[in-house]
């Protein structure tokens, strides 16, 4: 069913948790982010700025696809809001091990898990609302991508 009416309230508070959670995993591992310009990088790496622009329109896409998850009356969410949870945890997890803790082996480990919960958040979706699936699927191709920088880091930087 398509929403008729928008709750501004749950709509901003839906948009706010994953840039909250992102903006969060950037103050707590700035220093990492600039460590991360001197690894010896793969060749298809962005330039930095790019990852900024990206993340925040991937967390407001997330957010925006809750929204319809959570206002949607179908029955039977809580696997859906699991799933999104558990995402948010990993991304957030990810970005430490990655960033701060520079332990590119565990991090390839836990973008792996990621990219599963993403793909369970995209599957659960789908029958609740499919254009909320489709919003998600930018991130599952850019946490692809990132999955392939991941690795290349590790391979490049032992």
């Amino acid at each position: 069913m398509l929403v008729t009416s928008i709750n501004k309230k749950q709509l901003i508070t839906s948009l706010l948790i994953p840039l909250l959670v992102g903006g969060l995993a950037t103050a707590i591992n700035f220093s990492g982010f600039q460590e991360f310009q001197s690894l010896n990088q793969p060749a298809l790496t962005p330039p930095p700025w790019v990852f900024s622009v990206v993340w925040t329109i991937l967390y407001a896409l997330m957010g925006l696809s809750f929204y319809l998850i959570y206002e949607s009356e179908k029955a039977n969410k809580t696997l859906a809001y699991s799933f999104y949870a558990a995402q948010l945890f990993l991304n957030f997890l990810w970005t430490f091990i990655f960033f701060t803790l520079d332990n590119y082996s565990l991090s390839l480990f836990v973008i792996i898990l990621l990219l599963v919960a993403i793909a369970g958040m995209i599957i659960t979706f789908y029958p609740i609302n499919k254009k909320a699936a489709y919003l998600q699927l930018p991130y599952f191709l850019w946490v692809c991508f990132a999955t392939y920088l991941n690795w290349q880091i590790y391979i490049l930087n032992q």
